[in-house]
């Protein structure tokens, strides 16, 4: 399994396809160069608790609490490390949609 982002892989094609990147009379262009490094760079499959709480727009002691109180995020345990996986992160983002503000989630404990 892939840990590169699909977008790149492409750009990545095509640059190979329009451009050989063993053609040794040039360097490579600086387009190139930064899709190739980005292209290898693997995306971060887990957060951290101050990042999961930026990448939410939450305070940290949010999840925190949400973590002993229940209703939070799913997470995981390396040891004595909690780490949130993105797409749980984005699977209980979009679990808390409503129309209006007297609709409340279902799955809120309180």
């Amino acid at each position: 399994m892939s840990t590169f982002s699909l977008p790149d892989k492409a750009r990545l094609a095509h640059l190979i396809s329009t451009r050989s990147l063993l053609d040794s009379s040039s360097a490579p262009s600086m387009e190139m160069v930064s899709v190739i490094s980005t292209a290898l760079t693997p995306v971060a499959r887990y957060l951290t608790n101050d990042e999961a709480a930026a990448f939410l727009k939450l305070s940290p002691r949010t999840l925190e609490k949400q973590r002993v109180i229940g209703g939070g995020p799913r997470f995981h345990k390396f040891g004595r490390r909690v780490v949130y996986a993105i797409e749980d992160l984005e699977i209980w983002a979009s679990s808390r949609v409503c129309n209006s503000t007297s609709d409340a989630p279902t799955n809120v404990k309180r």
